[in-house]
């Protein structure tokens, strides 16, 4: 398997590029727009085809290249199951598996930071979490239908019963961490450790954060899988 973390410096935002390396089969996972010039360098770069362009959820803080991705290469974009959009191809649903040649890519659903997010599993040794889990955090839960008891159960329930030594990626990252293990975040992460549920939901609806800067941009194109009229 091949496998490459990307990452966006404007808005801290980490894209997945995975490969079968038999087959030159690839698929980019949370693709940026500003970014899609350098990802179909590094595919022609690596002799490989982009099969399909993949979300982990609507994003708030950036604009998906999924839409510009599909007009230079002809791949597929797919989308999770619930998420309200109106451009994808392909719907992934929970426990649905995308092969690749020899490279398996369950979806889980980790709904919380959005209703419909999914975490995806790679080979049942990685984890690319989106937004859901963070190294030593998670994502916000103050719009787009989050809600902060469902994104607590999903990471105890669905992330945190994963192998220990399953390597976790994450969806961002603001202070240059690149990869974690879920046993990692079980120890060290402050927003659940020593957290219960109700705990966890006093602390998430009382961070009052900003909202993302390309907010009012970004849901809407990303709904139309990142088509700007």
């Amino acid at each position: 398997m091949l496998f490459r973390q990307l990452f966006d410096k404007e808005t801290s935002t980490y894209t997945y590029l995975i490969a079968d390396e038999v087959t030159k089969s690839a698929v980019l996972v949370d693709p940026v727009l500003e970014q899609v010039e350098r990802d179909l360098q590094v595919l022609q770069e690596l002799g490989l085809t982009l099969r399909y362009s993949l979300e982990t959820h609507i994003h708030a803080d950036h604009i998906t290249g999924a839409n510009k991705l599909q007009e230079a290469t002809g791949c597929l974009k797919i989308l999770p199951e619930h998420a309200n959009y109106n451009c994808a191809d392909r719907k992934i649903t929970d426990g649905e598996i995308l092969q690749l040649g020899g490279v398996e890519i369950k979806a889980i659903a980790t709904p919380g930071h959005t209703d419909s997010h999914v975490a995806y599993l790679i080979n049942k040794v990685s984890v690319l979490t989106g937004d859901a889990l963070l190294i030593r955090g998670c994502g916000r839960t103050d719009f787009q239908s989050g809600d902060a008891g469902t994104l607590y159960d999903s990471v105890t329930q669905r992330l945190f019963t994963l192998d220990d030594n399953t390597l976790v990626y994450p969806g961002h990252d603001y202070k240059g961490f690149t990869v974690s293990t879920i046993g990692e975040e079980k120890l060290f992460n402050a927003r659940f450790k020593g957290r219960n549920r109700n705990s966890f939901i006093e602390l998430m609806n009382n961070l009052n954060l900003p909202y993302p800067q390309k907010m009012t941009v970004a849901v809407p194109a990303n709904q139309t899988c990142g088509h700007i009229s």
